[in-house]
């Protein structure tokens, strides 16, 4: 049988594992009698864990959330995963947590054992950052948006739109949407009766909490969808239909999320819709894709296609 000490590991490593046991279940896992569940049961509480318990035939035990953080277990590839998240998260595009990821970074390294300390430096030493090339926005920002869509309050914020024009909006925030540069918040705009995507970085000072509402069913179905719409086709005055000889599998590993939106035709055929910043931009881009595709629309990147074939061609023939 394990000691106390080892016992008491293993109950919190169960407890961390699923959120809730019956008591037959846990004192069969440990090989102790009922009495010395509820023992071990009473020591993690001491120790600042807030072990919930029902009683009754049906009984049982439930880890809650308590005033403090207690320590945590962690398997292998839990403590490489979080340590590279912490490392990540110190340059990515939060502002106001860089300090506190490097912190409980240093923490989590202190304890690593020396063949996960060698994974975690090795994976640090050789994965550099390009840097941030989009905007950053303020952690505080981000949680108290984060809370109201939780809590379904109302929020009113001062907002700048494309045109950098200043407006007041009041709105049911649903979803927070981030595609590895940009956050976004799509939200029920109660002005104007409609959905719209915000980008975060966008949202300036009076950010306040009004009062509940009722969630409502998501735009067109999905609110990922509804936000790669926005994001590609609100910011471009026009569009552009792709269709491209490759599944969408394959596609979607090619192309970040905010680029458009791919509709599945077959096994080895999809739609991609997007919008177009440049006609020069999009038809290198499409180019340097590696992919046979067909311009569905508009015309003008038809043509635009055609006329760089031409100059490139001859660029070739320079010379020879």
């Amino acid at each position: 049988m394990l000691d106390t000490s080892a016992r008491l590991l293993q109950l919190l490593a169960l407890f961390q594992a699923r959120r809730y046991w019956s008591g037959a279940e846990l004192a069969a896992r440990l090989e102790v009698t009922s009495r010395t569940l509820r023992r071990d049961v009473d020591r993690l509480r001491s120790l600042g864990y807030p072990v919930n318990a029902t009683s009754g035939a049906a009984g049982g035990y439930q880890l809650g959330a308590g005033a403090t953080l207690p320590p945590l277990l962690l398997d292998d590839d839990e403590a490489v995963a979080v340590a590279v998240g912490l490392r990540t998260a110190a340059s990515g595009t939060i502002s106001g947590i860089e300090e506190s990821s490097l912190r409980a970074l240093s923490k989590l390294q202190q304890v690593l054992p020396a063949r996960l300390r060698e994974r975690v430096n090795g994976l640090h030493a050789f994965i550099l950052p390009l840097g941030n090339r989009g905007p950053v926005i303020d952690a505080d920002v981000l949680t108290v948006i984060a809370a109201a869509c939780s809590q379904r309050a109302k929020l009113r914020f001062d907002y700048r739109n494309r045109a950098d024009v200043p407006t007041l909006r009041n709105v049911e925030p649903h979803r927070l949407v981030h595609t590895g540069r940009r956050w976004y918040l799509v939200a029920w705009d109660l002005d104007r009766a409609d959905w719209r995507t915000f980008r975060l970085d966008r949202i300036q000072s009076g950010l306040s909490q009004g009062g509940s509402f009722v969630p409502r069913d998501p735009p067109e179905g999905d609110f990922v969808a509804y936000a790669t719409k926005s994001v590609v086709y609100n910011s471009n005055e026009q569009r552009a239909r792709i269709l491209l000889e490759a599944s969408a599998a394959v596609v979607g590993e090619r192309l970040p999320p905010e680029f458009g939106s791919i509709e599945v035709l077959d096994e080895n055929r999809c739609i991609l819709e997007t919008g177009i910043h440049s006609l020069d931009s999009q038809s290198v881009y499409l180019a340097l894709l590696g992919l046979d595709f067909q311009v569905l629309e508009p015309p003008e990147l038809v043509e635009r296609i055609r006329w760089l074939a031409e100059r490139f061609t001859h660029a070739t023939r320079i010379g020879s």
